[in-house]
This record gives structure tokens, sequence and C-alpha cells, in this order.
């Protein structure tokens, strides 16, 4: 079976899942600011985590790169800025459903264009 994988293109604001070379999903989301960027390269997710709370909205999803992850948000306005810490907000409900295709291990490929 086709290994799934995330790639996460932070100048156009999205975040895609695949399996293999097949796109499953395509997410808007928002990124690091300025002082703060998400950092770019090759990670895995390395936990998961219902109802993280506060500003990590309904799940968190940790990478392999300590402090940084994939989660929701209580603030769904921002979705589409550099206004994290680094880290990718998605929408709760956007990130609900990755997280139910997600497994620890998985690929996650974060890069500038």
């Amino acid at each position: 079976m086709p290994e799934r994988h995330i790639v996460i293109r932070k100048s156009q604001r999205l975040l895609e899942l695949y399996e293999g070379p097949r796109l499953l999903g395509r997410y808007p989301i928002a990124i690091g600011r300025a002082g703060t960027p998400t950092p770019e390269g090759r990670f895995t997710i390395a936990e998961k985590r219902t109802n993280p709370g506060g500003v990590f909205g309904s799940r968190w999803l940790g990478l392999s790169s300590a402090h940084y992850g994939i989660h929701g948000t209580n603030n769904p306005a921002s979705i589409g800025q550099a206004v994290s810490k680094g880290c990718i907000r998605m929408h709760n409900r956007d990130v609900e459903r990755l997280f139910e295709k997600v497994a620890p291990g998985t690929p996650v490929n974060i890069y500038r264009n």
C-alpha cells in the first residue's frame, strides 16, 4: 500500500495529504510569523493528542522537531496568515479529518514554495 505523507507549502498557505502520488486532501493553513517562522525540511508525526485545549483547538499532531506541530485553532480568522509561533494551524474541522488519516511516523515535508 502506498505510504501517506503530508506536504506543507508555506508560500501558498496549504497543507496537502497524499497517499503515494494521489492527493487525498488540500487544506488552508496559518504558518509562523517572521520572528518565529515555521521550520522547513523533513519531519514526521511524532505524537497525536485530542483536545489539547486553548490555542491548539481540537487536535494536536506533534512533529519530530520539538515544540512544533500541526493543530487546530481557537482563532479561525488566523487561517491563511503568518501569525503563529512556528506551528501549522488548521481549521478544527480540517485537523480532525487529517488526524483520523495519519499515524505517528507519517512523513511531513515543509517547503517554502
